[in-house]
């Protein structure tokens, strides 16, 4: 069984992002209070969350409501959260004035835009900030809810800025909100569980050109970190292989019926 930190929050003194003012208050007042009556939060080697500098943050993704759950743990683990977010939410004009102002970064799915969200993202780690990178993209294709084939932009931004990057899983969200589900479940609590991981060895690839094969490689170790992060919080082996998307006849986004 997985070593059960059940602590809801860092130690006081490395707090210090969170106790800092800033548009972060705003957001936890509104969230927080609804959200901690909806769950409860089991974290799993919170020590592991560092507690300065900048970081890449990998986790899993297999609900819409994944980022809040991520940024309620980051934010009780003594850490603001910044995402990598699609550029589409940033259209609504309530929800887009909130992610722009929390200092969220908006992210192109193609095009030379896409650059623009890499350079955002160097002056986050500038700042010495952490940014949350869903490392599959979209909602995981997996019928069972592994960790599919990732994308090389979590690594990429690690081995460009010369950052760490963490691997991360949640279980239990699903209860609060299914895969492609829209409406939440608040009743009966949920408990969610958070695994953090140690810092993936990315040694073999600092210093070196930046090409397609390795980045892929790497991207390879990174989701298997995180699959095996899972396993831990599912108590049972996860799959041998990343779920394939393409293999499988399947579109990368868009919503898949369950």
């Amino acid at each position: 069984m997985p070593h059960d930190d059940s602590s809801p929050a860092a130690p006081a003194k490395a707090r210090s992002e969170t106790r800092r003012p800033s548009f972060f208050w705003v957001l936890a007042a509104l969230v927080l209070p609804v959200m901690n009556l909806a769950i409860r939060f089991r974290f799993h080697h919170s020590e592991r969350m560092p507690q300065a500098g900048a970081f890449v943050l990998a986790p899993n993704h297999y609900s819409e409501i994944d980022p809040v759950v991520i940024g309620m743990a980051c934010w009780k683990l003594g850490r603001a959260p910044r995402f990598l977010a699609k550029a589409s939410l940033f259209k609504n004009p309530v929800l887009g004035w909130l992610l722009r102002t929390s200092g969220q970064i908006p992210v192109e799915r193609a095009g030379s835009k896409s650059h623009a969200a890499l350079r955002a993202a160097e002056e986050l780690v500038e700042k010495g900030r952490m940014v949350v990178v869903y490392p599959e993209g979209s909602l995981t294709r997996d019928p069972d809810l592994w960790p599919m084939r990732g994308k090389t932009g979590a690594v990429r931004i690690a081995l460009e800025q010369d950052i760490p990057i963490i691997p991360v899983a949640h279980w239990g969200t699903q209860a609060l909100m299914p895969r492609y589900g829209k409406k939440l479940s608040l009743v009966p609590r949920k408990t969610i569980d958070v695994a953090v991981g140690e810092p993936l060895d990315l040694g073999a690839y600092r210093g070196k050109p930046l090409e397609p094969a390795m980045l892929l490689k790497a991207t390879g170790e990174l989701m298997d970190a995180v699959a095996g992060l899972l396993a831990e919080l599912r108590d049972t082996p996860a799959p041998a292989e990343r779920w394939d998307p393409a293999a499988h006849g399947q579109k990368e986004t868009g919503r898949l019926e369950d």
